[in-house]
């Protein structure tokens, strides 16, 4: 990862925060798994990385790509029969 300003940092903290706020809300759960379901997708290590700018995007957009990867995932790991 490449260093970044203290503004850069506050910035992307902020937007993190927002974001689990967002995949809590629109999917009603709770903040903490909300948290946890975040830290552990592709998507946060994009936006942290600064990968195609994906810090632009809005929180309720980056929450729901969230949801899905976690989805998508959690699908995979037990296919159906």
């Amino acid at each position: 990862m490449t260093k970044h300003d203290e503004s850069y940092c506050t910035l992307i903290e902020n937007k993190f925060s927002r974001i689990i706020a967002a995949i809590s809300e629109l999917h009603g759960i709770s903040l903490e798994d909300a948290m946890e379901m975040f830290y552990n997708s592709d998507t946060s290590t994009l936006i942290e990385e600064g990968v195609a700018d994906l810090h632009c995007r809005s929180d309720k957009y980056l929450a729901e790509e969230v949801w899905h990867e976690m989805m998508e995932e959690k699908n995979n790991s037990h296919p159906t029969e």
